[in-house]
């Protein structure tokens, strides 16, 4: 007989905030599947939480791979929550920007949140929960970032629509838009001068975000206690929605002039 410990699928969850979530969900009790397009990174990351973790491979660009994840997620037992983590950023101003590029972009963060949502709900219980992480990006635009902020906003539209769809299931969808996050995603910013300092001057609470202050929300999220919440999207980016974006085009052709 299956175990009836309930199953948490993270899909980009090796590092960063998928990771954060990952720890979060197994120190509650969750069977954790981590899902990644790096699965040995998976694997390393599953051993090192222990019995109530497992892991498998996953790009979010192809169907079949995210169908298979859900596949072996289901193996383990019922599958009560989805976390949609993936994502990937291309800049260049709209003049300039490449094709393959923008590209990328849209099939990493918008299809593959679209391909994760679709398989999850034909494979979660009813009553479960899917949160997807979009960015402060989904509602502030910045320069050189259109394909970035398009994506995100296009997110937020998606978790919207699934919550109608699934609502009559007592599946709840719903989104969290970070700011600036120290995760791997965003390391090349300390390589712009001036830009993390920025993003800072413009976030009321005064400093970046960790993993954690995302994976407790998604924590949350996925709990009987947001049991009367679906279709919502949590600024969760100490107040950045509020003020204005960073100049990234700015700075860095500030840097490439030197």
């Amino acid at each position: 007989m299956a175990d009836q410990t309930p199953v948490a699928l993270i899909v980009g969850g090796a590092s960063g905030i998928g990771l954060a979530t990952a720890r979060a969900l197994v120190e509650r009790g969750d069977h954790v599947v981590i899902a990644d397009i790096d699965e040995a990174a998976a694997r390393a990351r599953a051993a090192e939480l222990g019995e109530k973790a497992s892991a498998v491979a996953a790009d979010v660009t192809d169907e079949a791979s995210v169908a298979a994840a859900f596949a072996a997620a289901g193996q383990v037992g019922p599958l009560r929550s989805v976390v949609s983590c993936a994502g990937l950023s291309v800049i260049g101003p709209i003049a300039d920007i490449d094709l393959a590029g923008w590209q990328t972009t849209i099939d990493v963060c918008l299809t593959g949140t679209m391909l994760v949502i679709k398989h999850a709900a034909r494979a979660l219980q009813d009553g479960g929960a899917v949160v997807a992480i979009s960015s402060l990006n989904g509602r502030q635009p910045g320069t050189s970032m259109a394909a970035y902020c398009s994506a995100k906003a296009g997110v937020l539209m998606l978790v919207q629509v699934a919550a109608l769809e699934l609502g009559p299931r007592g599946i709840r969808v719903n989104a969290i838009s970070p700011g600036l996050v120290d995760t791997p995603l965003v390391a090349g910013l300390a390589m712009v001068p001036g830009l993390t300092a920025e993003y800072i001057e413009n976030t009321p609470l005064g400093r970046s975000g960790l993993p954690e202050d995302i994976a407790h929300t998604v924590e949350f999220l996925t709990s009987p206690r947001a049991a009367w919440i679906t279709g919502s999207a949590f600024d969760v980016n100490g107040g950045a929605h509020l003020k204005r974006y960073p100049d990234v085009l700015g700075k860095v052709q500030a840097l490439a002039e030197g």
